[in-house]
C-alpha cells in the first residue's frame, strides 16, 4: 500500500466537490489533528507513513474533538468543516474500517448550540422588563411606554403562575401584537370591541387556523382576567370549528424500514421515541439519573403540566443506554479535568444544590458535542443536544426508506401508541404511558380499532 499523502487528498476534496478557496482549511484542519496525533503533520502524514497513520484509533477522534472545544474558540461552521474533514480523510484517504461506523452525525450535528430563547434555558436568560418579542416590526412601532408596562406585568404574573416557558412566550407574542394593532388606543381603554375586532381581523384577513385562534382568544382572557381585571366577552365572535385530523401512524413494516434508516445516537434517539411514547423535548432531555436498569423504566420529569411519569426502558436498547451513560461519564470526566463539567439546572435548583451542576447524574444523557458559554456570567455549560437535528434525521430516514406518508418525530410517538392498542392494551395504560390529562385525547388513537369502512364492501367490486 502507498503511502498517502497530500496530493492524493486534495484529489478527494476535489472529487467531493469541496471549493478550491476552501481546500486550504481542510488540509490544515487535518494537519492540526496529526499535531494531536503524532505531534507532527509532515507530507508523509506521519515519520512512519501509512505505519502510523493505522495507529489511528476512534478515541483518538474524539478526544481531538474535545480538546478543540475546549481549547480553541471555532465558528459551529467551522467546527463542522473539521469533522468534515476528518471523515473524508480516515474514510476515503486512510480507509481505516472503524471509520465508516464511526458517530460522525453526533459530533456535526449535535454541535449546533442552544439559542438564548430556547425553551431549556430562556427563563434563566429572558430578563425584565423586556421589549417587545416583536422583531418583524419596524422600530418607528415599538410599543409605547404604557403598553409595554402591561406586557411587562404580563411575564410576571406568568412566572408567578409557574407557566410553561412556552406558554410565556406564546401569550407574550400574541399580546404584543394584539397591543401593536391596537396601538392608538390607551390600556385603560382596551374592552371587549378590541379584542373581538383583532380576533375577527385573524380570522378573515390573516386567515389563520382554527387551532391559532383558539390560542389568540386565550392570550387575551389571560391578559383581560389577570392583568386587566376583568372578564372578557366577545359575544358574536364564533371560533372556527377544529378540523378532526386523524394522525399520520407508521405501520410495524414501516416503523422498521425507518429506524433501519438511523444509527449511532440519533438511531438510539429515534428508537427511544418509538419504544417508549416520549415526546420530542422529553427524549431530548432526559438525564443519566432518569435511567433507572434496576426497574427497567424510564424517568420523564417535569413533562408536560410539569408532571413527572414512567415510561418502560425498551429492552432492545438497554446496552445501549449502558455505553452511553459511560460515554457521558468519560466526557464528564474530562470536563472537569479541564475546570468544566457544569450542567443546566432548572428552576432554583442551582441555588438549592449547589454542587449538583456538576454532579454526573445531572448531565444530559444526549449532551451536545459543544460547549456554550452563558454571555452574563461567562459559565461555560454543555446542554443538550438540538432538537432540530434529530426532527432532520427523522425526516431524511423517512425520504431514505421511501415512505410516501409524511413523517416527523411525533410520529413515533403516534406509532407508539397506535401499535399498543393494537396489541391489546387498554386505553387508560396508553394514557398513563402518554402523559395525557383526559383520556378522551387519547381516543383519537382508537381510530385503529373500529376502522371505519374496512368490513364494507366496495360495490365496484360486485360488478
Amino acid at each position: 500500500m502507498t503511502t498517502p499523502n497530500w496530493d492524493d487528498f486534495q484529489s478527494i476534496l476535489s472529487k467531493n466537490n469541496i471549493p478550491q478557496n476552501q481546500q486550504s482549511y481542510y488540509v490544515k484542519r487535518i494537519e492540526s489533528f496529526l499535531r494531536f496525533k503524532f505531534g507532527t503533520a509532515s507530507k508523509n502524514l506521519g515519520s512512519d507513513g501509512i505505519n502510523n497513520i493505522s495507529n489511528i484509533k476512534a478515541e483518538d477522534v474524539s478526544n481531538f474533538l474535545q480538546e478543540i472545544d475546549r481549547k480553541t474558540v471555532m465558528n459551529s461552521w467551522q467546527f463542522r468543516q473539521l469533522i468534515h474533514a476528518l471523515k473524508l480523510f480516515l474514510i476515503s484517504l486512510c480507509h481505516l474500517p472503524w471509520a465508516i461506523t464511526f458517530d460522525w452525525d453526533y459530533w456535526q450535528d449535535a454541535a449546533m448550540k442552544l439559542a438564548d430563547n430556547h425553551a431549556t434555558v430562556a427563563r434563566d436568560y429572558t430578563e425584565l422588563p423586556l421589549k417587545s418579542p416583536l422583531t418583524t416590526q419596524s422600530p418607528s412601532k415599538a410599543l409605547s411606554v404604557t403598553h409595554q408596562s402591561l406586557l411587562d406585568s404580563l411575564i410576571y404574573i406568568l412566572r408567578a403562575g409557574n407557566y410553561a416557558i412556552r406558554t410565556e412566550q406564546t401569550y407574550t407574542d400574541w399580546v404584543a401584537r394584539f397591543l401593536q394593532f391596537h396601538a392608538s388606543v390607551d390600556v385603560d381603554n382596551l374592552s371587549d370591541k378590541h379584542a373581538k375586532q383583532y380576533l375577527e381581523y385573524l380570522a378573515v384577513e390573516r386567515r389563520v387556523a382554527s387551532n391559532t385562534q383558539a390560542v389568540v382568544l386565550n392570550s387575551l382572557v389571560f391578559l383581560f382576567r389577570n392583568v386587566l381585571s376583568r372578564e372578557l366577552d366577545v359575544k358574536g365572535f364564533k371560533l372556527a370549528n377544529k378540523a378532526r385530523k386523524v394522525p399520520v401512524v407508521l405501520t410495524t413494516d414501516e416503523m422498521r424500514a425507518l429506524l433501519a434508516q438511523m444509527t449511532g445516537l440519533y438511531g438510539l434517539l429515534a428508537g427511544l421515541q418509538y419504544g417508549t411514547g416520549m415526546r420530542l423535548m422529553e427524549v431530548i432531555r432526559l438525564r443519566v439519573q432518569d435511567i433507572d436498569v434496576g426497574y427497567q423504566q424510564i424517568v420523564i420529569r417535569n413533562a408536560k403540566g410539569n408532571k413527572d411519569r414512567l415510561v418502560p426502558l425498551p429492552k432492545r436498547y438497554q446496552q445501549l443506554l449502558v455505553e452511553q451513560i459511560a460515554f457521558v461519564k468519560q466526557q464528564h470526566e474530562a470536563d472537569l479535568a479541564y475546570g468544566n463539567g457544569e450542567v443546566y439546572l432548572p428552576d432554583a435548583l442551582s441555588r438549592k444544590l449547589p454542587n449538583a451542576a456538576k454532579e454526573l447524574r445531572w448531565q444530559y444523557l444526549f449532551p451536545a458535542s459543544r460547549h456554550s458559554v452563558d454571555q452574563r456570567t461567562g459559565a461555560v455549560r454543555r446542554h443538550h443536544i438540538h432538537e432540530s437535528s434529530l426532527q432532520k434525521k427523522i425526516k431524511q430516514a423517512a425520504s431514505d426508506a421511501n415512505l410516501i406518508k409524511r413523517v416527523s418525530s411525533h410520529t413515533l410517538r403516534h406509532s407508539f401508541a397506535t401499535h399498543l392498542l393494537e396489541n391489546g392494551y387498554d386505553i387508560r395504560t396508553v394514557q398513563e404511558l402518554l402523559g395525557h390529562a383526559d383520556v378522551s385525547t387519547t381516543m383519537i388513537y382508537t381510530h385503529v380499532m373500529n376502522k371505519p369502512g374496512v368490513c364494507v364492501q366496495s360495490p365496484v367490486d360486485l360488478i
